[in-house]
C-alpha cells in the first residue's frame, strides 16, 4: 500500500510517502526550489517520494490532501480578508489543488482529503507510538478551526472541542510578532529567542486582549485585531492601548521590545497550560500529543512538561503545516487498511547523496578536497582539530532532516565552549540578529550530567536549564536555558561518532548545532547547495559525506559565484495564481 500525503497552496508545501505503514520519506518543496516557505504544488517533492519509494505514479494507491477546501473557502468568503495574493480572485478556484494533482502530477487514482486540524492531530498521534492520548492542536487557522482538543485510542481520533476563527492563539502570537517587526510565519521563533532578554511587565496588558471564560475557550477582543489588512494584523487601538510604537523591521531592538516579547511568551505559556489542564480533566490518559505551528514553541512545550499534567508528551517534529502531509497520509492509510502506522523513529527522511556522486561533482567543479572514504575516524579527528582551532564546520551527512530543525544531517557545528562563537556564527555565518541563541547537540548518554532534562530530546523541541560543570557560553541562552538535541548512535551514528571524538579529546560531549543555511534561505538540500552556502558565508570547513574541504581550497572565482548566486530567492509572480505579484501581505488567508 503506497499513500502519498500532500500539503500545498498556503505555505511550506510538502510531500510524504507511507509504504505498508512505514513513513519512507518526507520533504518540503522549498528544499528543492530554494524558495523559502514555497507554497506551490510540491512537484519536486512528489517526484522525490516516487524515486525514494521505488515506485511509479501508477503504484500510488491514494493521494491524501491535508485540508477541506470547501470549508476553507466558506470561511474566506464570510470573513474579511485581504486579496493581496491575487487581485483577480483566482483563489476562488478551490478545485485547483485536486485538478493539478490530476493534470500536473498526472495522477488518476483515489484522492482523499481531511480537515486541516485532523491532519495535524494525526501527524502527531498516529506516529507517537501511544495506544491512547489526549490531543491539542494550535495554529493560526485551518478552515475554521484555530485550536482543537481531542482524544484518541487505537486508530480512532475524536476532536471533540474546537475554537474557531478569528479567535486564535496562533494569530494572537503572530500579531505581536508582526508588532515587534518580525516576519509572520517565520519570526515567531525570533520572538521566543528574544523573550529571555526582557521582563514580563506587559503581561497584564496582554491578558486583557483575550478571555478564556469557559473550558476549551479562547476569545480575542477584536477591537485590537484586524486580520484583513495588508501591512499589519492589529488596529490603532492596540497601539494606543500598549503605548509602544510598533517596531520597524530591521530597526534597532530596544528594551521595550524585549519586555513585550517576554510578556508575550509568559502569557502564551499560561494559555497553553490552561488548555492542557482542561484536556486532562476531560481525557483519562497519561499521554499528550501536540501539533500545529504553536507546538514548535519549545519553551512553552517544556513549561507544559514541567507542569506535570501529563506523564508523556509527543510533539510531531514538523508540527507546522509541512508536517500535515504526514497526517493526511496516515489518515488515508489507516482508513484504507485499518492498520497502524509505525511509530516515528527519526526524521532523516530527505535526499542523500553518495560519496561517488560528490566526488564527481567536486572534480567537475575543480574543488580540492581530502578524501576520507573508508577512514571515518580520520575524518572525525580532522574535523575536531579544526573545531579546537575555533573553526566553523559545515556538516553534510546522509539523508536530510524533515522539519524546521537541523539535526546533524544538514548542520553547522562549532565548539560549545568558545566564548566568541555565538557572535561569530550570528554575524559572519548565519548573518542574522545577534540575540539569536544556538542549540547544543549532546551525546544522549551524557545528557543528565549537563542538562536539567530527563529522557531524550532528539528533535530539538524543548528547552531546559544548563546544569554543567563545563562552561558552555555558545549554547547557553541569557536565562541559562538551552534548546537541546540529544544524539544517539542508533539514529545518527555519524554525528554521534563525531561528538564522541570531540568528547574523548576534550571531556565535553556537546557541540553547537545550527541549521546549514544563511538568513532567509532554506536549509541546504544538495551538495551544490552546501558548496554555494559555504562560499557565501563564514564557514571555515565543509564536510560533504567523506570529503573534507578547507575554505582555502575555494578559488576566488568560486567564492564570487557563490556570492552572486546565493541570497534570498523571492518569486516575482504570485505562487498561487502565477500572475505578477502586487503588494505582499504580512499574512494572507488565501
Amino acid at each position: 500500500m503506497n499513500i502519498i500525503g500532500i500539503n500545498a497552496y498556503f505555505h511550506d508545501s510538502s510531500c510524504a510517502l507511507i509504504q505498508d505503514g512505514k513513513l519512507v520519506c518526507a520533504v518540503s518543496e522549498e528544499r528543492f526550489s530554494r524558495f523559502k516557505n514555497d507554497s506551490r504544488l510540491p512537484i519536486r517533492a512528489f517526484r522525490y517520494c516516487l524515486e525514494t519509494g521505488g515506485i511509479s505514479i501508477t503504484d500510488v494507491d491514494c493521494i491524501a490532501y491535508y485540508e477541506n477546501l470547501e470549508k476553507k473557502i466558506a470561511r474566506q468568503l464570510i470573513h474579511n480578508f485581504n486579496q493581496s495574493a491575487d487581485d483577480e480572485l483566482s483563489w476562488l478556484d478551490y478545485t485547483k489543488p485536486f485538478r493539478e494533482i490530476r493534470e500536473v502530477l498526472g495522477y488518476e487514482g483515489i484522492i482523499k482529503h481531511y480537515d486541516h486540524h485532523l491532519s495535524h492531530a494525526a501527524s502527531s498521534y498516529l506516529f507517537s507510538g501511544f495506544e491512547d492520548a489526549a490531543i491539542l492542536t494550535n495554529d493560526a487557522v485551518g478552515e475554521w478551526d484555530t485550536s482543537t482538543f481531542g482524544s484518541a485510542k487505537g486508530q480512532q481520533i475524536d476532536l471533540f472541542e474546537r475554537i474557531t476563527y478569528p479567535h486564535s492563539v496562533g494569530l494572537f502570537y503572530s500579531t505581536l510578532t508582526n508588532y515587534l517587526g518580525f516576519k509572520v510565519l517565520n519570526g515567531e521563533y525570533k520572538v521566543m529567542g528574544l523573550a529571555p532578554y526582557g521582563k514580563p511587565i506587559y503581561a497584564d496588558k496582554l491578558r486583557n486582549l483575550y478571555s478564556m471564560p469557559d473550558k476549551f475557550s479562547f476569545e480575542l477582543n477584536m477591537k485590537y485585531f484586524d486580520f484583513g489588512q495588508i501591512n499589519r494584523m492589529y488596529t490603532d487601538n492596540l497601539v494606543d492601548y500598549l503605548g509602544i510604537t510598533p517596531r520597524i523591521p530591521e530597526s534597532k531592538i530596544e528594551q521595550v521590545h524585549k519586555d513585550l516579547a517576554r510578556s508575550l511568551q509568559v502569557v502564551l505559556e499560561e494559555i497553553l497550560i490552561k488548555q492542557v489542564r482542561d484536556l486532562k480533566e476531560k481525557v483519562d490518559t497519561s499521554n499528550l500529543c501536540m501539533s500545529g505551528g504553536v507546538a514548535l514553541n519549545c519553551v512553552a512545550t517544556h513549561a507544559i512538561r514541567k507542569a506535570g499534567i501529563f506523564e508523556n508528551i509527543f510533539v510531531q517534529p514538523s508540527a507546522g503545516d509541512s508536517g500535515s502531509a504526514l497526517g493526511a497520509a496516515a489518515l488515508a492509510y489507516t482508513e484504507l487498511t485499518n492498520q497502524a502506522c509505525e511509530p516515528l523513529k527519526h526524521v532523516y527522511l530527505g535526499p542523500s547523496y553518495s560519496s561517488q556522486e560528490i566526488a564527481e561533482m567536486l572534480s567537475s567543479l575543480e574543488v580540492d578536497a581530502i578524501d576520507y572514504r573508508n577512514n571515518r575516524d580520520g575524518l572525525n579527528q580532522a574535523v575536531v582539530d579544526r573545531i579546537l582551532e575555533n573553526k566553523v564546520i559545515g556538516w553534510f551527512q546522509g539523508r536530510m532532516e524533515f522539519g524546521p530543525r537541523a539535526l546533524g544531517a544538514r548542520s553547522i557545528l562549532a565548539d560549545s565552549r568558545d566564548e566568541g562563537m555565538r557572535d561569530k556564527l550570528n554575524n559572519l555565518v548565519k548573518k542574522r540578529e545577534a540575540f539569536r541563541p544556538f542549540a547544543p547537540a549532546i551525546l544522549e548518554e551524557y545528557t543528565h550530567e549537563h542538562m536539567d532534562f530527563e529522557g531524550a530530546s532528539p528533535y530539538m523541541l524543548e528547552t531546559c536549564q544548563v546544569e554543567s560543570d563545563l562552561y558552555l557560553p555558545a549554547v547557553t541562552h541569557v536565562d541559562g536555558s538551552a534548546r537541546i538535541q540529544t544524539v544517539s548512535a542508533e539514529t545518527n551514528p555519524r554525528m554521534h561518532s563525531l561528538i564522541k571524538c570531540f568528547y574523548e579529546r576534550t571531556g565535553c560531549p556537546i557541540l553547537v548545532n545550527t541549521s546549514f543555511n544563511v538568513r532567509g534561505e532554506p536549509i541546504v538540500c544538495t551538495p551544490i547547495d552546501a558548496l554555494r552556502c559555504f562560499g557565501n558565508s563564514g564557514i571555515d570547513v565543509l564536510v560533504l559525506e567523506d570529503f573534507f574541504i578547507d575554505r582555502s581550497a575555494l578559488s576566488d572565482k568560486f567564492v564570487q559565484m557563490a556570492e552572486r548566486e546565493s541570497g534570498v530567492i523571492k518569486p516575482s509572480r504570485d505562487l498561487f495564481s502565477g500572475r505578477p505579484r502586487q503588494a505582499e501581505a504580512i499574512y494572507t488567508f488565501i
